[in-house]
């Protein structure tokens, strides 16, 4: 593997802004570009008995796919509507078909060979992103992701979440790292971008454990990670345990300060696609502010800028 720049302090306030995923889109494409969630109809092998059936302790019913189109529907079909709804918002031509409901990956090959390309050979599409878990990416499937790769450019979406053994365990992970770092170096030598999701304030976690997740990413070959604050989702584990055993949720502004010092902590090459994110309103039990998109959104980029690691909007429509 390529040897990494593993960066184990902070940089200075003002010294370098992070790598925006609006900027990497316009640098990369040539335009703006927004993202549809589409439900490819696969389940986990967290959910199906294989690994577990509960799935991880924070997943909700609809496998962190809350917002993705209706599976009953075909790939083409939901790119349409896709489209349609966001209509109002985004005046652009070009979009990224985000695999985003349960594991991505966790089908027959010539199953997902038939969706993958259905949605890279779609006119508007400029890429793809599959989100999935390292364990599910067997010789058969690379394959299959390198054969679409040629079609479109391909980002495939890993959850690690904590780099934390114990707190592994505890969210009921279902691998160990080794299988994540094999993961990469598979990817990778296809070609492959890798995004790597990390959760902050697991339960039990400290900044200083937040930072060392940050710090091991550092010394993978990866090209975006997704930080996302816990959310606590009602019909999850999570929230009986929450219930039972009240852990702690961070205030907006304490949640930004920790944001920032991973920023500064990220390898500057490593492109950052989510700030933080949003549940359902409707399932949301804490943290309760999050439940204000815009507002956090506006908050948060005017803290960044406020500490001079601004640069443009990190999120692109969707």
């Amino acid at each position: 593997m390529e040897q990494l720049e593993a960066r184990s302090a902070p940089r200075r306030w003002g010294e370098k802004p992070y790598r925006s995923l609006d900027y990497h889109i316009r640098s990369t494409f040539g335009e703006k570009l927004y993202k549809i969630s589409l439900d490819a109809g696969m389940s986990c092998p967290n959910r199906d008995g294989t690994l577990g059936t509960g799935g991880c302790i924070f997943c909700s019913r609809g496998g962190s796919g809350d917002f993705a189109a209706d599976r009953s529907l075909s790939v083409t079909e939901q790119i349409r509507t896709g489209k349609r709804q966001a209509a109002g918002k985004f005046k652009g031509t070009g979009y990224i078909a985000y695999f985003q409901a349960y594991t991505n990956t966790y089908a027959p090959p010539e199953t997902l060979r038939s969706i993958f390309l259905e949605a890279a050979e779609h006119p508007d599409i400029r890429a793809l992103s599959i989100a999935t878990r390292p364990d599910c990416l067997g010789p058969e499937v690379l394959e299959v992701l390198a054969q679409v790769r040629r079609v479109r450019p391909v980002w495939v979406e890993l959850g690690l979440q904590t780099v934390h053994p114990g707190t592994a365990a505890f969210i009921r992970r279902g691998y160990e790292l080794p299988v994540f770092e094999r993961a990469i170096r598979d990817l990778r030598s296809l070609g492959l971008d890798v995004i790597v999701h990390v959760i902050l304030f697991l339960p039990g976690e400290t900044p200083e454990d937040m930072y060392a997740t940050v710090g091991y990413l550092n010394r993978m070959d990866i090209q975006g990670i997704k930080l996302q604050l816990l959310h606590v989702l009602r019909g999850t584990d999570l929230a009986a345990y929450y219930e039972a055993h009240p852990f702690h949720i961070p205030a907006m502004e304490e949640y930004f300060h920790v944001l920032g010092e991973c920023l500064l902590r990220l390898r500057p090459d490593i492109t950052v696609h989510r700030l933080t994110g949003d549940g359902p309103k409707q399932l949301l039990v804490a943290p309760l502010w999050t439940g204000n998109k815009r507002e956090v959104l506006n908050r948060l980029h005017a803290y960044l800028k406020r500490q001079d690691i601004w640069q443009g909007r990190s999120y692109i429509h969707g």
